[in-house]
């Protein structure tokens, strides 16, 4: 996390994210890990398990974070819908962006979500 870290610009960013836009009542948890340069994302929607795994590389985009992946990067789970498996099949890229001052929004093409920390570690 120490690089993904400076380059957001905040030592204490978090590595685990919950969502709070769903309207499931179903939030989607996100984990960032960080290897060798490149992003992991897991996505675990509550209650249905996993969404999506997707590994990339992390690049700075003006004031957003963008994780670039190949379709051989991503991984989807049983709580993919087909939309998703739709938009992302030949790869795509996830934006994260903060919004206000402890959100994170991350968005990729047909999909997007809000989420507040759970954790720093």
């Amino acid at each position: 996390m120490g690089e993904l870290r400076t380059l957001v610009g905040d030592p204490l960013f978090s590595s685990r994210w919950v969502e709070v836009s769903m309207d499931d009542g179903k939030p989607m948890v996100v984990s960032i890990i960080e290897r060798n340069g490149r992003l992991l994302l897991k996505f675990i929607k509550t209650g249905e398990g996993m969404w999506a795994e997707i590994s990339g590389v992390i690049c700075k985009s003006g004031v957003d974070l963008e994780a670039r992946m190949s379709k051989e990067q991503i991984v989807l789970g049983p709580a993919a819908n087909w939309m998703l498996s739709l938009a992302i099949a030949d790869g795509g890229v996830f934006t994260l962006r903060r919004h206000l001052a402890n959100q994170l929004q991350i968005e990729t093409r047909g999909w997007r979500g809000r989420f507040i920390p759970t954790a720093t570690n």
